[in-house]
């Protein structure tokens, strides 16, 4: 799981990063093999002005192709740092979960008829005598 750490208007400490992989290594460590790659931005949205303004944003890569972004705006980093782990966890959980039960769910195309089982019954039904109507009447308003 690769962990890619951005910061905006907030000094991105190492003691900050350290809590950021240990965090997310819990929270998602029971899905480390659905992901593919991980970034996380944190901004602080008002400068100097303070306020609940210290944005958290995770995106999350799967390998199947999907992302999830979750995000989360508190007061102090490491609470929005947390709540947003939280979330995400849930969220990843969720979203792998659906992606196995349409795998499961999809139709099994290795049961269905060979190639030469499939011309067979295409021949059958070309030589069987069947007939076939057309509608030949003139279309109104169109010369013929």
């Amino acid at each position: 799981m690769q962990i890619d750490m951005q910061s905006r208007d907030l000094p991105l400490t190492p003691p900050i990063q350290d809590y950021i992989r240990r965090r997310l290594s819990f929270a998602l460590g029971s899905q480390y093999e659905s992901i593919r790659h991980i970034t996380v931005r944190l901004s602080d949205i008002n400068g100097p002005r303070g306020g609940t303004d210290m944005r958290c944003q995770i995106l999350i890569k799967l390998n199947s192709k999907a992302e999830v972004v979750i995000e989360d705006t508190q007061s102090q980093i490491r609470v929005a740092i947390d709540r947003a782990a939280s979330r995400a966890s849930r969220t990843v959980t969720r979203k792998v979960a659906r992606i196995r039960e349409k795998a499961i769910n999809a139709p099994d195309f290795s049961a269905s008829p060979s190639s030469e089982q499939s011309k067979a019954y295409i021949d059958k039904l070309l030589n069987d005598d069947v007939e076939f109507y057309f509608n030949t009447a003139p279309k109104q308003g169109v010369e013929q």
